[in-house]
């Protein structure tokens, strides 16, 4: 097995040079993205930043709303006990 991983390291160290040296030569590919296409392409990098951002708020809205439901909750409960000792 140590000698399999040794072949490929050393496969590896080989072949670096070559690849780095195509990457550095390798020529523009002289493509042409249209205004539509661009437009998309942001319109659904907009929509996603806009999901993200709505999933987390309401995960961090979550506890809050429970917090503020127990409150008004608790202010009823409060409310309707002094209403029942003032009645007769």
């Amino acid at each position: 097995m140590k000698a399999q991983n040794l072949n490929l390291s050393r496969r590896v160290i080989q072949l670096a040079p070559l690849a780095l040296a195509l990457a550095v030569v390798a020529v523009p590919a002289q493509a042409y993205v249209g205004p539509g296409a661009g437009l998309s392409l942001l319109s659904a990098l907009w929509a996603l930043v806009a999901a993200i951002f709505a999933a987390v708020a309401f995960i961090v809205m979550w506890p809050v709303r429970k917090m503020l439901k127990q409150r008004k909750a608790a202010a009823n409960n409060d409310n309707s006990a002094t209403h029942d000792k003032q009645a007769p």
